[in-house]
């Protein structure tokens, strides 16, 4: 025994700390577990009667980078002095890194505690001994980071060949080649392909997604155990396809990296992508592709500018605004933003307001959107209008590919159903009939097998229900629907994102300033292709709008105006269940904006009486009579008056009631009021009486 083990390290317990870094190790490394926990007989013959193993940390590194509960837990029972001597097979299995190794050794030299490996027994006590542990610490430090940065290297060095296959993705399996090869399944292939296709069609990840649950269609992934499974997409599921290069035909190696974060004194390790000029290897054209490389880097520029912000005009939305994200100020710069207003948020004005709100500039243009739509939906219907039969014809066929597409898709899910359910069948035919805690569950599993079959099959015939077959129109019939292209871009249901997608193909950017003096919204068109031309708009005047106010209800508050102020208008207007040309409610304001735009004259009072207008009631007290006898005369015929809804005023003008027709029935109305009923001296009476006569 060793003189550095003294009685009262005898006299308390022992530890042995048995540590695996991974769970790899833990399950096939079994001859160093059992010489780890054959360090009890070495601690027996060394003296110890009570030996503790701490094996709680099996599976986690020593390097630092994770919280080691069995670790603590020893360090915490040699702190408070129970604990004579900490054994390991080696040192290195206490620690990988100096701060947790030097907390160690400094506990056990405070509280006297020595520690042992297979060869040699330490007491940090001893000046040699800890300076020998430091030194095995720093050994063990670096023997583990040179151990990492060979396996490193190598792992690098195979990566730059293309050689290196961690995992295949998913449309892709693993060969003894240097390479992968497409999944020989049809099924996934066609999955995996229908999804680039359709991103290509549809312009954003989003709107692939909804066509895929849509039509309920779903899509391979990978699970843990490497097996294939269908599930319904995602989001995450759809861009992690279309942005790996695997599926372009690319090998890449070293497409993100994990950085150390320590958060509350715990390490986190948190994963970041590289932009892909920091990749390590990037290798085009190394194994077949589902898509090219090119047509791959076609669809990454897409998303890319399919974000916001820093330059990039963003995917087209479903907001009325045209020209969102095209618009440059001529002045600043810097693009212009969309304002929505109004009860339905469909009224839009562009305005350069970054200036203002990040730096505090002045305000530089802002306008009416929906003159400038109009105007420039006018100007891109005038140069597609050449192509609008080939574009027909093109739209036509990728209606039809679309049909095929989800029909397809159907079939394909339809063979890989009833393939599992012929599958549950032979396993159920094959099981003993006796056995029925086994062939219950295999009848279950053939029964859901046949309802996902008989699920499939009406779909599919819904789907071609739906979609039967059209005769397809030939280029002549096309022709013919040329000239409605106008018609079918104002058409209710027209989607405004293909409107915008539209544009945006034609058109790069639009310089756009604002002339006041003019009164016009000046706009530099930069065609794609070069071309640049300029338009001039007028510029939208206060009231005017492109969804007119009924010419009716115009030409009522031309005629109210004569004895109505504006909140008496609009108030009128209200109680009559009127609205805006745009769905709101009227106001003061708005009534103002309708005149102005019209040139309708304000109310004035001295006009009023200057001109003779005047309501029921006035109109009656200056004939003299009743205003129901003059209203019923009006309802007549007999006298002029202008009545523009039921709920609201009267308007009479003072010459109409000075004419000899408006004399002549207020005379004949006085006249039949003066007549008064006279008695007959021979006209019965009816007596009523008290008392009765006899």
């Amino acid at each position: 025994m060793s003189d550095k083990i003294k009685p009262q390290h005898l006299a308390r317990k022992a530890i042995v700390y048995v540590r695996q870094s991974s769970a790899h190790q833990v399950h096939h490394n079994l001859e160093s577990q059992r010489l780890q926990y054959a360090m009890q007989d070495r601690l027996q013959q060394l003296g110890w009667r009570e030996i503790d193993v701490v094996d709680d940390d099996l599976g986690r590194s020593a390097a630092g980078l994770v919280t080691r509960a069995g670790f603590a837990r020893m360090v915490a029972e040699v702190c408070v002095g129970q604990v004579g001597a900490v054994a390991a097979r080696e040192v290195s299995r206490f620690a990988r890194n100096s701060r947790e190794w030097q907390q160690l050794v400094e506990v056990c030299r405070v509280v006297d505690t020595v520690l042992i490996d297979f060869d040699t027994v330490y007491s940090p006590r001893h000046s040699n001994d800890r300076l020998l542990l430091g030194l095995k610490g720093s050994l063990n430090e670096y023997e583990l980071d040179l151990l990492r940065q060979r396996s490193v290297e190598a792992r690098r060095a195979k990566a730059r060949r293309g050689e290196l296959l961690v995992s295949a993705a998913v449309g892709y399996l693993k060969t003894d080649a240097p390479h992968v090869e497409k999944d020989p399944d049809r099924r996934i292939q066609e999955a995996i392909g229908l999804v680039f296709r359709k991103c290509v069609e549809l312009g954003t990840v989003r709107q692939t997604l909804w066509w895929f649950l849509e039509h309920g269609l779903q899509l391979p992934v990978r699970t843990a155990s490497s097996e294939i499974t269908w599930r319904r997409p995602s989001y995450g599921m759809l861009y992690r396809i279309l942005s790996s290069p695997v599926y372009g035909g690319a090998y890449a190696y070293g497409k993100s990296e994990r950085t150390v974060h320590y958060e509350q004194g715990e390490p986190r390790v948190i994963a970041r992508r590289k932009p892909r000029e920091q990749w390590l290897v990037l290798i085009p054209n190394a194994h077949e592709g589902y898509v090219s490389w090119e047509e791959f880097e076609r669809i990454q520029q897409m998303m890319a500018a399919n974000v916001r912000g820093r330059g990039r005009v963003g995917a087209a939305t479903r907001g009325p605004a045209l020209l969102a994200g095209l618009l440059r100020c001529r002045r600043c710069g810097r693009r212009l933003t969309v304002w929505y207003t109004g009860a339905t948020h469909d009224v839009l004005r562009y305005a350069c307001h970054r200036g203002a709100l990040d730096n505090g500039d002045p305000r530089c243009i802002s306008f009416g959107g929906l003159v400038v739509d109009a105007a420039m939906a006018k100007e891109v219907l005038r140069v597609v209008q050449p192509a609008a039969i080939d574009a027909a014809v093109v739209a036509n066929e990728d209606a039809s590919r679309q049909q095929d597409d989800v029909l397809q898709a159907w079939t394909r899910e339809l063979e890989a159903a009833r393939y599992a359910a012929q599958r549950a069948q032979k396993q159920y035919d094959a099981a003993d009939p006796e056995n029925r805690l086994v062939a219950d569950e295999l009848e279950r599993r053939w029964n859901h097998a046949l309802q996902r079959v008989h699920e499939i099959e009406g779909r599919i015939d819904q789907h071609r229900h739906n979609h039967h077959d059209v005769a397809t129109p030939t280029r002549e019939e096309f022709a013919g629907l040329a000239a409605d292209l106008k018609a079918v871009w104002h058409g209710p249901h027209a989607d405004v994102r293909v409107k915008k997608r539209l544009v945006r193909t034609v058109i790069h950017e639009v310089v756009v300033d604002v002339d006041a003096a003019a009164g016009e919204v000046i706009l530099i068109i930069h065609w794609k292709g070069g071309v640049h031309t300029e338009l001039r708009v007028p510029r939208r005047r206060r009231g005017q709008n492109s969804a007119q106010t009924p010419k009716d209800v115009i030409a009522a508050v031309r005629v109210l105006a004569h004895i109505c102020s504006d909140d008496l208008l609009a108030s009128t207007l209200n109680r009559n269940g009127l609205l805006t040309g745009r769905g709101n409610r009227w106001t003061r304001e708005r009534v103002t904006a309708l005149r102005t735009h019209h040139e309708i004259p304000c109310h004035d009072r001295d006009r009023r009486e200057s001109e003779g207008w005047m309501n029921l009631t006035e109109a009656a007290h200056r004939l003299g009579i009743s205003a129901r006898t003059l209203r019923l005369a009006v309802e007549r015929g007999e006298i002029e008056a202008e009545h523009p809804f039921a709920e609201g005023p009267w308007v009479f003008n003072r010459h109409v009631l000075e004419t000899e027709i408006a004399a002549t029935f207020v005379a004949r109305v006085k006249r039949r009021t003066q007549e008064v009923a006279i008695p007959d001296a021979h006209q019965p009476t009816l007596g009523f009486s008290g008392h009765s006569r006899t």
